[in-house]
């Protein structure tokens, strides 16, 4: 497995906000972590990077415990892009996604041909190489988490996880970035709000609740009527197109 989280638990004082979650995530596959606000998906994202301190239980990537590698050793290897950022600073993108070098960068180190050749690659990927002139600040909403996502590629992780990467975008944006990075070939973990959404992009789910894992598996398996009704407090009518397989979800209030 490529990141694989056993028993995990953690608390903010004496508020317990990850309890005992155990999740895997293949090697290049796309898991979309879902739940409602509060259930501890921007957490457990925050402690596979070491952002927050894991009270009890195992967190590794690949065979590696990640409480034993140092933090630069664990940022070549894991890169997380965030809800939403913002500066004043007169960036241009490749300014930004330039900071994705840092991890491999100590202090005494100079700007090599290795590090350019890994931003340019990251903002081949997300189709902004023509762009890397322009200033951040005229960027629109997608243009910018493909800048994030650019960011994150350049630290040439083996891992990517993603809090709400969606967030604040119209659909068609939406439906870019997804794309987007389930084509990256990479080990993703994408929490997200969106059920289908995540019936479209993601090879597997787990849904948390109140810090605890209470369902994992395939979409058939997890996005059913009886866990949308209990957990996110919606009555869910569910289609599945016998062309393409696809979930289709629709809401009413309980």
């Amino acid at each position: 497995m490529s990141i694989s989280i056993d028993k995990v638990t953690y608390a903010a004082g004496s508020t317990l906000i990850v309890n005992g979650v155990t999740i895997t995530v293949e090697t290049g596959k796309v898991l979309g972590l879902l739940g409602p606000n509060g259930s501890g998906k921007s957490s457990l994202l925050r402690l596979i990077c070491r952002l927050r301190r894991v009270r009890s239980g195992v967190i590794r990537v690949d065979e590696d415990d990640i409480s034993e590698l140092s933090r630069a050793s664990l940022a070549q290897r894991v890169a997380l892009v965030e809800q939403q950022s913002s500066t004043d600073t007169q960036l241009t993108v490749r300014d930004v996604v330039q900071l994705g070098r840092t991890p491999h960068r100590g202090r005494l180190f100079s700007w090599a041909a290795e590090d350019d050749a890994a931003v340019n690659d990251a903002l081949e990927r997300v189709d902004m190489q023509g762009r890397e002139n322009q200033l951040w600040q005229t960027l629109s909403g997608g243009e910018r988490q493909r800048v994030h996502i650019a960011r994150a590629l350049a630290q040439r992780p083996s891992e990517l996880l993603l809090d709400e990467p969606t967030n604040h975008l119209d659909i068609q944006h939406q439906l870019e970035i997804l794309s987007l990075v389930s084509k990256l070939g990479m080990t993703c973990i994408i929490a997200m709000h969106d059920l289908n959404l995540a019936a479209m992009f993601c090879d597997s789910l787990a849904v948390l609740q109140k810090g605890e894992v209470v369902a994992g598996g395939t979409t058939e398996e997890v996005l059913t009527k009886e866990l949308i009704g209990r957990v996110f407090g919606v009555r869910a009518h569910i289609e599945r197109s016998s062309v393409h397989g696809r979930y289709s979800i629709q809401y009413a209030m309980g």
